[in-house]
């Protein structure tokens, strides 16, 4: 297919930078497809466009770390880097384009596309204002955020390049939060001054996406490592004998790779509940 061919396995990991244009590419193409298309059900259909396009990429990704983890000597994040250097970038893409698409369409049409989105932030921020303890709040998010892990893990053992969709739909759903801040903000601006400044817009999208990219970034980090884990896993059980080396090999770094993922997450959790609300 036309998205398929735009590059492959050593291209991404060789300019990850550049799969953020490809993200948006791939966003912009499946919301117009499923406005247009599946108009009604194009909060999920946009989502599983998105994933459409991108498991070609990622499963071949998946079966060519596979083979660099079993001749590599290196440390197990060193081996891969690149894989979820360009895997990081690419979520990047598609909060960009979702949050700008959240941004620039009519309010009407930003209700319906992102429906499912906006009543699963609803139904987020109802638990967090229930009064819980910092401490509480902590273990909830550091928790939700290792059952998020493991399904990355999960989907990618048994689908292949399932994670995507997990991360897909989490970029949507970020992406919906970080679209109703900026929205939020611009409306009382304009209230309050009567007009909207060019700095002033790009002002409060620049704080949009640091509000929830500063912990983000990281939670992100850990569900590629995950999704490349049970990608990697999956691969091995079909490729290995479970008492061949090679299998012991790829079962150990990817066992590595979900600890790390969890050692991730718990930094993320500290960040978002002890820094963000002091810095935004």
């Amino acid at each position: 297919m036309v998205l398929e061919a735009l590059t492959g396995v050593k291209g991404a990991e060789n300019h990850p930078k550049k799969m953020i244009i490809l993200g948006v590419l791939y966003v912009v193409v499946a919301v117009f497809l499923s406005s247009w298309i599946f108009k009604n059900q194009a909060s999920m259909i946009m989502v599983s466009l998105t994933v459409f396009a991108c498991i070609p990429l990622i499963y071949n990704t998946v079966k060519y770390e596979e083979g660099i983890d079993i001749k590599s000597k290196k440390n197990v994040f060193q081996t891969h880097k690149k894989a979820l250097s360009y895997f990081v970038y690419l979520f990047i893409g598609f909060i960009i384009a979702f949050s700008a698409l959240y941004i620039i369409l009519p309010k009407a049409h930003v209700e319906s596309l992102f429906s499912v989105q906006i009543s699963t932030i609803n139904a987020i921020n109802s638990k967090i204002t229930g009064g819980s303890l910092l401490y509480t709040y902590l273990l909830q998010i550091v928790l939700n955020n290792i059952k998020v892990l493991l399904f990355s893990v999960l989907f990618s053992f048994f689908y292949g390049a399932g994670a995507i969709f997990i991360l897909t739909w989490n970029a949507s759903v970020i992406s919906a939060a970080i679209g109703i801040f900026i929205r939020n903000n611009l409306e009382e601006y304009a209230l309050s001054a009567g007009f909207i400044k060019v700095a002033t817009y790009l002002g409060i999208f620049s704080v949009g996406i640091l509000r929830y990219m500063t912990h983000g970034i990281f939670e992100i980090v850990a569900y590629f490592m995950g999704g490349l884990a049970g990608g990697l896993i999956s691969i091995a059980v079909i490729k290995h004998d479970f008492k061949s080396k090679e299998f012991k090999k790829v079962m150990n770094d990817s066992m590595k790779l979900i600890f790390l993922a969890i050692i991730i997450i718990i930094v993320a959790g500290l960040i978002e509940t002890f820094i963000t609300p002091i810095l935004f």
